[in-house]
Protein backbone atom coordinates (compact mmCIF):
# COMPACT_ATOMS: atom_id res chain seq x y z
CA UNK A 1 0.00 0.00 0.00
CA UNK A 2 2.97 2.32 0.40
CA UNK A 3 3.04 2.93 -3.36
CA UNK A 4 0.03 5.22 -3.17
CA UNK A 5 0.96 8.86 -3.67
CA UNK A 6 0.11 11.74 -1.37
CA UNK A 7 -0.29 9.71 1.83
CA UNK A 8 2.18 11.92 3.71
CA UNK A 9 0.28 15.10 2.86
CA UNK A 10 -2.21 16.71 5.21
CA UNK A 11 -5.55 17.18 3.49
CA UNK A 12 -8.60 19.35 4.17
CA UNK A 13 -12.14 19.58 2.81
CA UNK A 14 -15.66 20.64 3.70
CA UNK A 15 -17.38 17.45 4.88
CA UNK A 16 -20.95 18.71 5.02
CA UNK A 17 -23.22 19.81 2.19
CA UNK A 18 -22.51 23.11 0.47
CA UNK A 19 -25.77 24.66 1.51
CA UNK A 20 -26.99 27.03 4.20
CA UNK A 21 -27.50 24.98 7.36
CA UNK A 22 -27.16 25.05 11.14
CA UNK A 23 -23.69 23.48 11.20
CA UNK A 24 -20.83 22.95 8.76
CA UNK A 25 -17.75 20.78 9.23
CA UNK A 26 -14.28 21.34 7.81
CA UNK A 27 -12.13 18.22 8.21
CA UNK A 28 -8.31 18.20 8.33
CA UNK A 29 -6.42 14.88 8.32
CA UNK A 30 -2.77 13.89 8.11
CA UNK A 31 0.55 14.11 9.95
CA UNK A 32 0.43 17.94 10.23
CA UNK A 33 -3.30 18.20 11.03
CA UNK A 34 -2.84 19.38 14.63
CA UNK A 35 -0.10 21.89 13.77
CA UNK A 36 -2.16 23.36 10.95
CA UNK A 37 -5.24 23.60 13.17
CA UNK A 38 -3.22 25.42 15.83
CA UNK A 39 -2.18 28.02 13.23
CA UNK A 40 -5.78 29.00 12.49
CA UNK A 41 -7.65 28.16 15.72
CA UNK A 42 -7.43 29.90 19.06
CA UNK A 43 -9.11 28.19 22.00
CA UNK A 44 -10.94 30.38 24.50
CA UNK A 45 -8.86 28.65 27.22
CA UNK A 46 -5.63 29.68 25.48
CA UNK A 47 -4.52 26.03 25.35
CA UNK A 48 -2.92 24.70 22.15
CA UNK A 49 -4.40 21.60 20.48
CA UNK A 50 -0.89 20.10 20.45
CA UNK A 51 -1.08 20.00 24.26
CA UNK A 52 -4.61 18.59 24.40
CA UNK A 53 -5.70 15.00 24.85
CA UNK A 54 -7.22 13.04 21.97
CA UNK A 55 -10.99 12.92 21.54
CA UNK A 56 -11.64 16.26 23.16
CA UNK A 57 -13.70 19.24 22.00
CA UNK A 58 -12.46 22.83 22.24
CA UNK A 59 -14.37 26.11 21.99
CA UNK A 60 -12.81 29.13 20.35
CA UNK A 61 -12.39 31.15 17.14
CA UNK A 62 -10.92 30.59 13.69
CA UNK A 63 -8.76 33.49 12.51
CA UNK A 64 -7.19 34.36 9.18
CA UNK A 65 -4.23 36.38 10.44
CA UNK A 66 -5.96 38.77 12.86
CA UNK A 67 -9.42 38.59 11.28
CA UNK A 68 -11.97 36.45 13.17
CA UNK A 69 -13.82 34.28 10.66
CA UNK A 70 -16.16 32.29 12.91
CA UNK A 71 -16.92 31.03 16.40
CA UNK A 72 -16.34 27.26 16.36
CA UNK A 73 -16.06 23.97 18.22
CA UNK A 74 -13.00 21.91 17.28
CA UNK A 75 -12.86 18.14 17.74
CA UNK A 76 -9.38 16.62 18.10
CA UNK A 77 -8.86 12.92 17.26
CA UNK A 78 -5.34 11.56 17.22
CA UNK A 79 -4.46 8.55 15.05
CA UNK A 80 -4.97 5.70 14.94
CA UNK A 81 -8.25 6.31 16.80
CA UNK A 82 -9.88 8.25 13.97
CA UNK A 83 -11.72 7.44 10.75
CA UNK A 84 -8.59 7.82 8.64
CA UNK A 85 -6.33 6.33 11.36
CA UNK A 86 -4.39 9.62 11.12
CA UNK A 87 -4.41 12.73 13.29
CA UNK A 88 -7.71 14.41 12.45
CA UNK A 89 -9.23 17.75 13.36
CA UNK A 90 -12.86 18.59 12.63
CA UNK A 91 -13.87 22.24 12.82
CA UNK A 92 -17.59 22.58 13.56
CA UNK A 93 -18.59 26.05 12.37
CA UNK A 94 -21.82 27.83 11.49
CA UNK A 95 -23.27 26.34 8.32
CA UNK A 96 -22.98 29.33 6.06
CA UNK A 97 -21.40 28.58 2.69
CA UNK A 98 -19.11 31.61 2.85
CA UNK A 99 -17.95 30.82 6.41
CA UNK A 100 -17.10 27.21 5.50
CA UNK A 101 -15.20 28.30 2.39
CA UNK A 102 -13.19 30.89 4.35
CA UNK A 103 -12.21 28.33 7.00
CA UNK A 104 -11.16 25.84 4.31
CA UNK A 105 -9.16 28.51 2.49
CA UNK A 106 -7.41 29.40 5.75
CA UNK A 107 -6.56 25.73 6.40
CA UNK A 108 -5.04 25.51 2.91
CA UNK A 109 -3.09 28.73 3.53
CA UNK A 110 -1.74 27.19 6.75
CA UNK A 111 -0.30 24.15 5.00
CA UNK A 112 -3.02 21.64 4.07
CA UNK A 113 -3.85 20.67 0.50
CA UNK A 114 -7.38 20.15 -0.89
CA UNK A 115 -8.61 16.60 -0.47
CA UNK A 116 -9.48 14.63 -3.58
CA UNK A 117 -12.96 13.04 -3.88
CA UNK A 118 -13.18 10.19 -1.39
CA UNK A 119 -9.64 10.71 -0.10
CA UNK A 120 -10.56 10.52 3.59
CA UNK A 121 -12.21 7.12 3.00
CA UNK A 122 -9.31 6.02 0.79
CA UNK A 123 -6.88 6.80 3.60
CA UNK A 124 -9.05 4.83 6.02
CA UNK A 125 -8.77 1.87 3.64
CA UNK A 126 -5.04 2.25 2.97
CA UNK A 127 -4.32 2.58 6.69
CA UNK A 128 -6.25 -0.61 7.45
CA UNK A 129 -9.08 1.15 9.26
CA UNK A 130 -11.71 -0.34 6.91
CA UNK A 131 -11.61 -2.84 4.07
CA UNK A 132 -12.72 -2.11 0.51
CA UNK A 133 -16.23 -3.56 0.94
CA UNK A 134 -16.75 -1.30 3.97
CA UNK A 135 -15.39 1.70 2.06
CA UNK A 136 -17.90 1.07 -0.73
CA UNK A 137 -20.61 0.76 1.92
CA UNK A 138 -19.79 4.32 3.05
CA UNK A 139 -20.92 5.77 -0.27
CA UNK A 140 -23.94 3.44 -0.28
CA UNK A 141 -25.00 4.81 3.13
CA UNK A 142 -24.78 8.34 1.73
CA UNK A 143 -26.77 7.41 -1.39
CA UNK A 144 -29.33 5.16 0.34
CA UNK A 145 -32.83 5.92 -0.93
CA UNK A 146 -34.88 3.68 1.36
CA UNK A 147 -34.86 1.82 4.67
CA UNK A 148 -33.68 -1.48 3.16
CA UNK A 149 -30.81 0.17 1.27
CA UNK A 150 -29.67 1.95 4.44
CA UNK A 151 -29.82 -1.20 6.58
CA UNK A 152 -27.93 -3.20 3.93
CA UNK A 153 -25.22 -0.55 3.68
CA UNK A 154 -24.85 -0.26 7.46
CA UNK A 155 -24.59 -4.05 7.70
CA UNK A 156 -21.69 -4.00 5.22
CA UNK A 157 -20.16 -1.03 6.99
CA UNK A 158 -20.10 -3.12 10.19
CA UNK A 159 -18.11 -5.76 8.29
CA UNK A 160 -20.72 -8.45 7.50
CA UNK A 161 -19.43 -9.06 3.97
CA UNK A 162 -15.80 -8.73 5.05
CA UNK A 163 -16.24 -11.47 7.66
CA UNK A 164 -17.89 -13.81 5.17
CA UNK A 165 -15.23 -13.25 2.50
CA UNK A 166 -12.41 -13.69 5.02
CA UNK A 167 -13.94 -16.99 6.16
CA UNK A 168 -14.07 -18.28 2.57
CA UNK A 169 -10.49 -17.17 1.90
CA UNK A 170 -9.16 -18.80 5.07
CA UNK A 171 -10.59 -22.15 4.00
CA UNK A 172 -9.16 -21.73 0.51
CA UNK A 173 -5.66 -20.81 1.66
CA UNK A 174 -5.60 -23.80 4.02
CA UNK A 175 -6.21 -26.14 1.07
CA UNK A 176 -3.63 -24.32 -1.07
CA UNK A 177 -1.04 -24.59 1.71
CA UNK A 178 -1.82 -28.27 2.24
CA UNK A 179 -1.31 -29.08 -1.45
CA UNK A 180 1.93 -27.11 -1.64
CA UNK A 181 3.24 -28.75 1.55
CA UNK A 182 2.35 -32.24 0.29
CA UNK A 183 4.05 -31.61 -3.04
CA UNK A 184 7.18 -30.34 -1.26
CA UNK A 185 7.26 -33.15 1.30
CA UNK A 186 5.52 -36.23 -0.16
CA UNK A 187 7.27 -38.56 2.32
CA UNK A 188 5.49 -37.09 5.31
CA UNK A 189 2.26 -35.66 3.82
CA UNK A 190 0.08 -38.00 1.75
CA UNK A 191 -2.37 -36.88 -0.92
CA UNK A 192 -4.11 -40.28 -1.06
CA UNK A 193 -7.86 -39.72 -1.17
CA UNK A 194 -7.37 -35.96 -1.05
CA UNK A 195 -9.09 -35.13 -4.40
CA UNK A 196 -12.34 -36.64 -3.11
CA UNK A 197 -12.07 -34.66 0.13
CA UNK A 198 -11.27 -31.46 -1.78
CA UNK A 199 -14.25 -32.05 -4.06
CA UNK A 200 -16.59 -31.92 -1.03
CA UNK A 201 -14.91 -28.79 0.33
CA UNK A 202 -15.07 -27.01 -3.06
CA UNK A 203 -18.76 -27.91 -3.39
CA UNK A 204 -19.45 -26.32 0.01
CA UNK A 205 -17.50 -23.18 -0.86
CA UNK A 206 -19.19 -22.89 -4.23
CA UNK A 207 -22.62 -23.21 -2.60
CA UNK A 208 -21.83 -20.37 -0.18
CA UNK A 209 -20.72 -18.17 -3.08
CA UNK A 210 -23.93 -19.07 -4.94
CA UNK A 211 -25.95 -17.83 -1.96
CA UNK A 212 -24.06 -14.51 -2.05
CA UNK A 213 -24.62 -14.24 -5.81
CA UNK A 214 -28.33 -14.98 -5.38
CA UNK A 215 -28.51 -12.15 -2.84
CA UNK A 216 -27.25 -9.75 -5.50
CA UNK A 217 -30.64 -9.81 -7.23
CA UNK A 218 -32.28 -8.56 -4.04
CA UNK A 219 -29.28 -6.31 -3.48
CA UNK A 220 -29.62 -4.60 -6.84
CA UNK A 221 -33.30 -3.88 -6.22
CA UNK A 222 -32.59 -2.73 -2.64
CA UNK A 223 -29.94 -0.30 -3.85
CA UNK A 224 -31.23 0.90 -7.22
CA UNK A 225 -34.99 0.37 -6.93
CA UNK A 226 -37.46 -1.48 -9.14
CA UNK A 227 -37.73 -0.06 -12.66
CA UNK A 228 -41.51 0.16 -12.93
CA UNK A 229 -43.58 1.12 -15.97
CA UNK A 230 -47.30 1.94 -15.70
CA UNK A 231 -49.26 1.01 -18.83
CA UNK A 232 -52.90 0.88 -19.79
CA UNK A 233 -55.47 2.39 -22.11
CA UNK A 234 -56.12 6.14 -22.06
CA UNK A 235 -58.20 7.26 -19.08
CA UNK A 236 -57.65 4.00 -17.15
CA UNK A 237 -56.32 6.00 -14.21
CA UNK A 238 -52.54 5.62 -14.65
CA UNK A 239 -51.74 9.23 -13.81
CA UNK A 240 -54.18 9.20 -10.88
CA UNK A 241 -52.39 6.09 -9.57
CA UNK A 242 -49.01 7.82 -9.89
CA UNK A 243 -50.27 10.87 -8.02
CA UNK A 244 -51.74 8.66 -5.29
CA UNK A 245 -48.48 6.73 -4.87
CA UNK A 246 -46.41 9.92 -4.78
CA UNK A 247 -48.81 11.74 -2.50
CA UNK A 248 -48.80 14.82 -4.73
CA UNK A 249 -50.24 16.03 -8.02
CA UNK A 250 -47.33 15.35 -10.39
CA UNK A 251 -49.26 14.09 -13.42
CA UNK A 252 -52.06 15.99 -15.16
CA UNK A 253 -55.39 14.21 -14.65
CA UNK A 254 -58.44 14.98 -16.82
CA UNK A 255 -61.43 13.10 -18.25
CA UNK A 256 -60.02 13.65 -21.73
CA UNK A 257 -58.42 10.48 -23.15
CA UNK A 258 -54.84 10.90 -24.32
CA UNK A 259 -53.86 13.69 -21.88
CA UNK A 260 -50.49 12.01 -21.16
CA UNK A 261 -48.50 12.30 -24.39
CA UNK A 262 -44.98 11.59 -23.11
CA UNK A 263 -43.38 9.64 -20.28
CA UNK A 264 -43.15 11.03 -16.75
CA UNK A 265 -40.41 9.58 -14.51
CA UNK A 266 -40.55 9.72 -10.71
CA UNK A 267 -38.93 7.90 -7.80
CA UNK A 268 -40.82 6.93 -4.69
CA UNK A 269 -40.31 4.93 -1.51
CA UNK A 270 -43.11 2.49 -0.75
CA UNK A 271 -42.37 1.39 2.85
CA UNK A 272 -38.78 0.38 2.18
CA UNK A 273 -39.18 -0.50 -1.50
CA UNK A 274 -37.84 2.02 -4.01
CA UNK A 275 -39.83 2.26 -7.23
CA UNK A 276 -38.43 4.12 -10.22
CA UNK A 277 -41.81 4.77 -11.80
CA UNK A 278 -42.45 5.71 -15.41
CA UNK A 279 -45.97 6.86 -16.26
CA UNK A 280 -46.61 6.42 -19.97
CA UNK A 281 -49.08 7.53 -22.60
CA UNK A 282 -52.25 5.48 -22.87
CA UNK A 283 -51.81 2.59 -25.30
CA UNK A 284 -54.34 2.61 -28.13
CA UNK A 285 -54.54 2.81 -31.89
CA UNK A 286 -54.44 6.49 -32.84
CA UNK A 287 -53.95 8.72 -35.88
CA UNK A 288 -52.62 11.59 -33.74
CA UNK A 289 -48.91 11.83 -34.63
CA UNK A 290 -47.79 13.16 -31.24
CA UNK A 291 -49.88 10.67 -29.26
CA UNK A 292 -48.57 7.82 -31.45
CA UNK A 293 -44.98 8.76 -30.51
CA UNK A 294 -46.00 8.58 -26.83
CA UNK A 295 -47.60 5.15 -27.34
CA UNK A 296 -44.46 3.82 -29.06
CA UNK A 297 -42.32 5.12 -26.21
CA UNK A 298 -44.60 3.42 -23.68
CA UNK A 299 -44.09 0.08 -25.43
CA UNK A 300 -40.29 0.54 -25.55
CA UNK A 301 -40.05 1.43 -21.86
CA UNK A 302 -42.15 -1.62 -20.99
CA UNK A 303 -39.62 -3.90 -22.75
CA UNK A 304 -36.83 -2.86 -20.35
CA UNK A 305 -38.88 -2.75 -17.14
CA UNK A 306 -38.32 -4.89 -14.03
CA UNK A 307 -42.04 -4.59 -13.39
CA UNK A 308 -45.06 -3.60 -15.48
CA UNK A 309 -48.14 -2.27 -13.71
CA UNK A 310 -51.11 -2.66 -16.06
CA UNK A 311 -54.01 -0.43 -15.05
CA UNK A 312 -57.48 -1.51 -16.20
CA UNK A 313 -60.62 0.64 -16.00
CA UNK A 314 -63.19 -1.58 -14.27
CA UNK A 315 -66.03 0.76 -15.31
CA UNK A 316 -65.57 -0.01 -19.03
CA UNK A 317 -65.40 -3.16 -21.14
CA UNK A 318 -62.14 -4.70 -22.36
CA UNK A 319 -61.34 -4.15 -26.04
CA UNK A 320 -58.66 -4.95 -28.63
CA UNK A 321 -56.28 -2.42 -27.03
CA UNK A 322 -56.46 -4.39 -23.77
CA UNK A 323 -55.80 -7.60 -25.69
CA UNK A 324 -52.59 -6.11 -27.14
CA UNK A 325 -51.43 -4.95 -23.71
CA UNK A 326 -52.13 -8.38 -22.20
CA UNK A 327 -50.09 -9.98 -24.96
CA UNK A 328 -47.30 -7.49 -24.26
CA UNK A 329 -47.12 -8.48 -20.56
CA UNK A 330 -47.32 -12.22 -21.21
CA UNK A 331 -44.46 -14.05 -19.41
CA UNK A 332 -43.37 -10.76 -17.78
CA UNK A 333 -43.29 -9.68 -14.14
CA UNK A 334 -46.50 -7.71 -14.05
CA UNK A 335 -49.27 -6.71 -11.68
CA UNK A 336 -52.74 -5.91 -13.01
CA UNK A 337 -54.60 -3.20 -11.12
CA UNK A 338 -58.36 -3.24 -11.64
CA UNK A 339 -58.98 0.47 -11.06
CA UNK A 340 -62.07 2.59 -10.34
CA UNK A 341 -63.59 0.06 -7.94
CA UNK A 342 -65.44 3.02 -6.39
CA UNK A 343 -67.63 3.00 -9.55
CA UNK A 344 -70.01 0.36 -10.89
CA UNK A 345 -67.91 -2.47 -12.32
CA UNK A 346 -68.30 -3.67 -15.89
CA UNK A 347 -65.01 -5.58 -16.09
CA UNK A 348 -64.62 -7.93 -13.11
CA UNK A 349 -61.66 -9.72 -11.58
CA UNK A 350 -62.97 -13.04 -12.94
CA UNK A 351 -63.19 -11.70 -16.51
CA UNK A 352 -59.61 -10.44 -16.34
CA UNK A 353 -58.19 -13.65 -14.88
CA UNK A 354 -59.57 -15.68 -17.78
CA UNK A 355 -57.65 -13.51 -20.28
CA UNK A 356 -54.37 -13.12 -18.40
CA UNK A 357 -51.40 -15.51 -18.27
CA UNK A 358 -51.27 -15.86 -14.49
CA UNK A 359 -50.59 -12.26 -13.42
CA UNK A 360 -52.07 -11.20 -10.08
CA UNK A 361 -55.12 -8.92 -10.23
CA UNK A 362 -55.56 -6.36 -7.42
CA UNK A 363 -58.79 -4.34 -7.20
CA UNK A 364 -57.98 -0.72 -6.35
CA UNK A 365 -59.31 2.79 -6.39
CA UNK A 366 -56.64 5.33 -7.27
CA UNK A 367 -59.10 8.00 -6.16
CA UNK A 368 -59.42 6.87 -2.51
CA UNK A 369 -56.35 4.62 -2.11
CA UNK A 370 -58.22 1.31 -1.79
CA UNK A 371 -55.99 -1.73 -2.46
CA UNK A 372 -52.61 0.02 -2.30
CA UNK A 373 -51.52 -1.87 0.84
CA UNK A 374 -52.11 -5.15 -1.01
CA UNK A 375 -50.04 -3.77 -3.91
CA UNK A 376 -47.14 -3.09 -1.51
CA UNK A 377 -47.25 -6.62 -0.06
CA UNK A 378 -47.45 -8.15 -3.53
CA UNK A 379 -44.33 -6.22 -4.62
CA UNK A 380 -42.38 -7.63 -1.66
CA UNK A 381 -43.48 -11.17 -2.53
CA UNK A 382 -42.59 -10.74 -6.21
CA UNK A 383 -39.16 -9.16 -5.90
CA UNK A 384 -37.70 -10.25 -2.59
CA UNK A 385 -37.08 -13.96 -2.10
CA UNK A 386 -38.31 -14.44 1.45
CA UNK A 387 -38.45 -11.88 4.24
CA UNK A 388 -35.96 -9.03 3.98
CA UNK A 389 -33.93 -9.16 7.19
CA UNK A 390 -30.54 -7.81 8.12
CA UNK A 391 -29.91 -10.01 11.17
CA UNK A 392 -27.80 -12.66 9.43
CA UNK A 393 -28.38 -12.00 5.73
CA UNK A 394 -25.74 -10.36 3.53
CA UNK A 395 -26.93 -8.56 0.39
CA UNK A 396 -24.37 -7.96 -2.34
CA UNK A 397 -25.35 -4.61 -3.88
CA UNK A 398 -22.18 -3.83 -5.78
CA UNK A 399 -21.60 -4.97 -9.38
CA UNK A 400 -17.81 -5.10 -8.87
CA UNK A 401 -18.28 -7.44 -5.93
CA UNK A 402 -20.78 -9.56 -7.88
CA UNK A 403 -18.31 -9.93 -10.77
CA UNK A 404 -15.54 -11.02 -8.38
CA UNK A 405 -17.85 -13.62 -6.81
CA UNK A 406 -18.78 -14.94 -10.26
CA UNK A 407 -15.10 -15.25 -11.19
CA UNK A 408 -14.33 -17.05 -7.91
CA UNK A 409 -17.18 -19.47 -8.57
CA UNK A 410 -15.83 -20.15 -12.09
CA UNK A 411 -12.38 -20.88 -10.62
CA UNK A 412 -13.89 -23.40 -8.21
CA UNK A 413 -15.76 -25.05 -11.08
CA UNK A 414 -12.42 -25.47 -12.86
CA UNK A 415 -11.09 -27.20 -9.74
CA UNK A 416 -14.01 -29.62 -9.93
CA UNK A 417 -13.30 -30.25 -13.61
CA UNK A 418 -9.63 -30.96 -12.81
CA UNK A 419 -10.63 -33.42 -10.08
CA UNK A 420 -13.00 -35.23 -12.45
CA UNK A 421 -10.28 -35.37 -15.10
CA UNK A 422 -7.86 -36.86 -12.56
CA UNK A 423 -5.39 -34.03 -13.08
CA UNK A 424 -2.27 -33.56 -10.88
CA UNK A 425 -2.81 -31.72 -7.58
CA UNK A 426 -0.83 -28.65 -8.63
CA UNK A 427 -3.64 -27.91 -11.14
CA UNK A 428 -6.04 -27.71 -8.17
CA UNK A 429 -3.75 -25.23 -6.46
CA UNK A 430 -3.68 -22.85 -9.45
CA UNK A 431 -7.46 -22.45 -9.60
CA UNK A 432 -7.87 -22.40 -5.83
CA UNK A 433 -5.42 -19.49 -5.75
CA UNK A 434 -7.38 -17.76 -8.52
CA UNK A 435 -10.58 -18.01 -6.41
CA UNK A 436 -8.64 -16.75 -3.39
CA UNK A 437 -7.39 -13.69 -5.32
CA UNK A 438 -10.84 -12.89 -6.74
CA UNK A 439 -12.40 -12.93 -3.28
CA UNK A 440 -9.50 -10.81 -2.06
CA UNK A 441 -10.42 -8.12 -4.58
CA UNK A 442 -13.74 -7.67 -2.76
CA UNK A 443 -12.08 -6.71 0.51
CA UNK A 444 -9.12 -4.99 -1.14
CA UNK A 445 -6.51 -7.62 -0.28
CA UNK A 446 -5.50 -7.95 -3.95
CA UNK A 447 -6.25 -4.76 -5.88
CA UNK A 448 -4.06 -2.29 -7.70
CA UNK A 449 -3.69 1.46 -7.29
CA UNK A 450 -5.72 2.25 -10.43
CA UNK A 451 -8.78 0.35 -9.20
CA UNK A 452 -8.57 1.93 -5.73
CA UNK A 453 -8.35 5.40 -7.27
CA UNK A 454 -11.32 4.68 -9.55
CA UNK A 455 -13.50 3.43 -6.69
CA UNK A 456 -12.81 6.40 -4.39
CA UNK A 457 -13.15 8.97 -7.19
CA UNK A 458 -16.90 8.30 -7.09
CA UNK A 459 -17.13 9.61 -3.52
CA UNK A 460 -18.05 13.16 -2.59
CA UNK A 461 -15.25 15.64 -1.84
CA UNK A 462 -15.34 15.66 1.99
CA UNK A 463 -15.75 11.92 2.48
Amino acid sequence: MSSFNGMNDTIAAISTGMTTSGIGIVRISGPEAVKIADRLFGAKSGKKLAEAQSHTIHYGFVRDDQEVIDEVLVMLMRGPRSFTAEDTVEINCHGGIYAMKRILETALKCGARPAEPGEFSKRAFLNGRIDLSQAEAVIDVINAKNEYALKSSVSQLKGSLQQKINSLRERLIYQIAFIESALDDPEHISLDGYPQKLERIVAELKQEIKVLLASSENGKLIKEGIRTVIVGKPNAGKSSLLNRLLGEERAIVTDIAGTTRDVLEEQMNLHGISLNIIDTAGIRETEDVVEKIGVDRAKNYAKDADLIIYVVDSSTELDENDDKIMEMIRDRKAIVLLNKMDLISVTTEEILQKKLSGQKVIPISARDGQGLELLENTLKEMFYQGEITFDDEIYVTNMRQKHALSEAKSSLERVEESIMADMPEDFFSIDLMSAYEELGSITGESVGEDLVNEIFSKFCMGK
